[in-house]
């Protein structure tokens, strides 16, 4: 089959200094199409042995739409040797957090999968999910503008079941070949070691420039999704399209998700930024601590089923990891539950050695032929035989499954388990109780029919890069596209080449012209760079709100933690009123004064502190109360942390309750009133405005691009 898939040429080549620079050899683009790349002589692509290599951009498949074959030596080389990069420390996903827990099925879809942990409603099966970010070192801080993963391992009775996700519904590429490349180019500039954690700099937007078709996920990481006010509040998505496979063999494909039951909340990048030095574990230590007060964190499991006949109806093909399949196209429809309730013993042990990976499914659910998918399915397991060091590390008890499992692998390094017997093969007729494969019940793969032409190429239906990257940012509210403007602006001017910052506005014209030009002018461009030639027309998609944050907060104060400031003199009656009111809504209550022993309230007695004041600054919280006696206020207005505290949550566009002297502090903190700003004798009031944040505030206080 033909391969239409094109990659948008620049209209010139540059540079280092963004000046025009003579033509260059051609590269071979994701679809094929050559682009240029600046002057100069290259040396030719070559695998380790020194062959040749014809085309980097795609694996080799069995037709154009089909799985990607085993022979593909330059796909397996190039993923063995990434995999094998670092040591022990994943190369991605190296900072996590996890925890134990439970599924719980609540609707069957027996009609469509004989797994039974889809089929056997009412049970409750042990779960470990690992959150983590993707580009940072085990040691980076848990807040950066990052993609998170989202993995949870089943110990089904049927074995485990691995759903390996992140909590964006796309991918930066679309086929596992370029995986390394993605990753080199996002991590830390190798010759200087820097930045960590994060994408603003030149390597990350040089390659995202040449690829059109990470457009899709440049939407979502330069969104608010990627600041998740805390890892109880973000969505997972499995990304890939999956096969369920019933007791008739019949399939039906399936896309996995999990919806918080606190619902979606960010953080402001302002606030992210500070919340990097004042807790550089405060994803962790807001899990922890939910698990340790009872809090336990609880996501709605949730899966959109369809079949062959409405996937060729869609705009899009499924099989490409960078699109999504929009709610209002295919319903979520939720059936089951997963509640964390015990945090590790030991976080080695359980965290750090964990081991995920896609291919592990039970019988019942299967694969598709999502390139990056069938690249994830050999990457996962050899990455492990690197950091774990053994074939044996699914005897460690956290990669275990809890149902009997019984084969023949024998020996290796590590290896704590004792085979007995004379033989170690099968079939065999001189054992009668070795293990035997079965044809009942056992793992069968979805009968499917492959035909074509096998080739490095890539299917038509994958050429469309831009109109799902325009679907979502025009679903989004206002403030949220002022945020992906300032967060794009901020990334590209970190980005010290020219033509690259001008390659990815003229990306954006595509995506959509008023973004194109705030980007443009907040990068002080003169004059928009011409959009570059597109494969296919951008569509106008209908408008999705369900891709929005805001559009699915909830009105709620569980999972929030509201900081009441005092000092000695404050009044004990009335912060006993608001840390009532406010428990009662479902939030965590702080108490935060200028020392850690707490103060003296007006009745002369002592209220301890939870925290002080200079080492617990407004970023920690949700809403912030001021109760403070008169004196106390005056001398607060010269104290660098007391003004901060009141003028940070205000810029971060939340509630604040005050009573007492509070009101002199606000006028030293320069904090004009408005609707978040509430007097306590209207408690409830103030306790509405603590459930949301005051985005109307945003355009008096900052300067949106």
């Amino acid at each position: 089959m033909k391969n239409l898939t094109k990659t948008e040429n620049r209209s010139k080549t540059h540079n280092e200094k963004g000046a025009s620079a003579p033509q260059g050899k051609v590269r071979i683009g994701s679809g094929g199409e050559p682009h240029q790349v600046a002057g100069g002589t290259h040396p030719v692509l070559t695998t380790n042995q020194g062959v040749s290599i014809s085309d980097n951009q795609n694996s080799l498949k069995a037709n154009a739409s089909g799985p990607t074959l085993l022979e593909d030596f330059v796909l397996r080389e190039k993923i063995t040797h990434f995999d094998h990069e670092r040591i022990p420390e994943r190369i991605v996903h190296a900072r996590g957090s996890a925890a134990h827990g439970y599924f719980e099925l609540t609707e069957s879809l027996v009609h469509a999968t004989t797994a039974g942990i889809l089929t056997e409603t009412g049970e409750r099966t042990p779960v470990f999910t690992r959150f983590s970010t993707v580009s940072g070192g085990a040691g980076s801080v848990d807040t950066p503008r990052d993609v998170r993963g989202f993995a949870v391992k089943f110990y089904t009775r049927q074995g485990n079941w691995d759903l390996v996700g992140i909590n964006i519904p796309v991918f930066f590429i679309q086929d596992a070949i370029k995986f390394p490349d993605l990753i080199h180019a996002l991590k830390m500039e190798p010759d200087r070691g820097y930045p960590q954690s994060a994408t603003a700099h030149a390597t990350f937007w040089d390659f995202i420039s040449l690829m059109p078709e990470s457009m899709s996920a440049v939407m979502w990481i330069m969104s608010d999704r990627t600041l998740p006010r805390s890892l109880r509040m973000m969505e997972g998505f499995g990304v890939h399209s999956y096969r369920l496979v019933n007791a008739a063999g019949k399939s039906t494909f399936v896309k996995f998700h999990w919806l918080p039951k606190l619902g979606l909340q960010s953080t402001v990048w302002d606030e992210t930024m500070k919340l990097a030095g004042a807790d550089p574990d405060f994803h962790r230590r807001d899990l922890f601590e939910a698990i340790r007060e009872g809090s336990f964190p609880e996501w709605e499991f949730a899966v959109q089923l369809f079949t062959q006949e409405q996937a060729d109806k869609f705009p899009f093909d499924h099989l490409d990891p960078t699109k999504l399949i929009p709610e209002e196209l295919v319903p979520l429809k939720v059936i089951g539950r997963m509640v964390l309730d015990r945090w590790p013993d030991n976080f080695f042990a359980e965290t750090e050695q964990v081991a995920y990976c896609p291919a592990n499914v039970v019988p019942g659910i299967d694969f598709s032929n999502d390139p990056l998918l069938q690249g994830r399915l050999f990457s996962y397991l050899d990455t492990q035989l690197s950091r774990l060091g053994t074939p044996n590390f699914n005897q460690i008890p956290i990669n275990a499954p809890k149902c009997p499992f019984a084969n023949l692998q024998r020996d290796g390094k590590m290896q704590s388990m004792q085979p007995r017997g004379r033989v170690g093969y099968e079939p065999n007729s001189l054992s009668e109780d070795s293990p035997r494969e079965t044809r009942s019940g056992g793992f069968r793969s979805v009968a499917a029919t492959e035909t074509g032409e096998k080739g490095r190429i890539r299917a038509e239906s994958f050429a469309d890069h831009y109109s799902q990257a325009r679907q979502f940012y025009r679903s989004q509210t206002g403030y949220e596209q002022a945020h992906i403007v300032s967060a794009l602006v901020f990334e590209l001017s970190k980005v010290d080449h020219l033509h690259v910052r001008e390659a990815m506005v003229a990306h954006l014209r595509h995506i959509e012209e008023d973004l194109a030009k705030r980007v443009a002018h907040g990068l002080a461009l003169e004059s928009l760079p011409d959009a570059p030639p597109t494969a296919m027309p951008v569509q106008d998609l209908a408008p999705s709100p369900a891709l929005q944050i805001i559009g699915k907060m909830k009105n709620t104060l569980e999972g929030r933690t509201i900081g009441i400031l005092i000092a000695d003199g404050s009044d004990g009656v009335v912060i006993s009123k608001v840390r009532k009111a406010a428990v009662e809504e479902g939030a965590r209550v702080m108490i935060v004064a200028t020392k850690i022993g707490g103060a003296k309230l007006a009745d002369s007695s002592i209220l301890k502190a939870d925290g002080q004041l200079a080492g617990t600054p407004s970023i920690v919280f949700d809403a912030i109360v001021l109760i403070l006696s008169d004196d106390a206020a005056k001398a607060l207005t010269r104290d660098t942390a007391a003004i901060d505290f009141v003028h940070d949550a205000y810029g971060h566009l939340k509630a604040i309750g005050v009573a007492q002297g509070g009101r002199r502090l606000l006028l030293a903190a320069n904090v004009e009133p408005d609707a978040g700003v509430v007097e306590l004798g209207d408690l409830g009031r103030f306790i509405s405005a603590a459930k949301t944040r005051q985005w109307t505030r945003e355009a008096k206080i900052r300067c949106l691009v």
